[in-house]
């Protein structure tokens, strides 16, 4: 199990079991020596139990991991049921804030660096709204980076339905 420390709003480790998941199985980024999760993989590794996440000397329980991570991502619970479906799935996910998505979606087997994504993902409550401009902003970005849009919308229940949005000329 990998013991990973949040101080601030980063969580990373240094282990030698960090960077052998990193090099299975594609979970964080390595940054000065050590390897750096996004909030939503820490949350999904500890989840899983592949990951204890300290603050300081008190380890963290899912709860409150998940309850530190929601204060810097109201969307929190959102986009872990995305991630989840999707990794259980067998696809490597890493985040996509400069594209404006949640997620870089990798096909099964890719990993980052190896090959582009193929999909800008983005997770979506059953009963929410998004305006005409910005789901045509979303899709515009994933065509100019040559991926598809992923909408992955979760119902009261976490199940995720998925819908592939590209474009076509007529």
């Amino acid at each position: 199990m990998i013991s990973a420390h949040l101080n601030g709003s980063k969580i990373s480790s240094n282990e030698k079991e960090a960077f052998m998941l990193y090099d299975k199985s594609s979970f964080g980024e390595k940054e000065n020596g050590k390897i750096v999760y996004s909030g939503i993989e820490a949350v999904y590794l500890l989840e899983q139990g592949k990951m204890s996440v300290f603050m300081g000397k008190k380890e963290l329980d899912f709860e409150m991991l998940l309850k530190k991570v929601r204060k810097g991502d109201k969307r929190a619970e959102i986009k872990l049921a995305v991630f989840r479906d999707l990794r259980k799935k067998g696809y490597v996910l890493k985040t996509a804030l400069k594209f404006g998505a949640d997620f870089r979606a990798y096909d099964k087997g890719i990993k980052p660096g190896q090959d582009h994504a193929l999909w800008l993902v983005q997770a979506f409550k059953e009963n929410s709204q998004l305006s005409w401009p910005d789901f045509a902003a979303k899709a515009r970005i994933a065509h100019s980076t040559n991926k598809k849009l992923m909408i992955g919308v979760v119902d009261e229940e976490s199940d995720v339905s998925y819908y592939l949005v590209s474009w076509s000329r007529p």
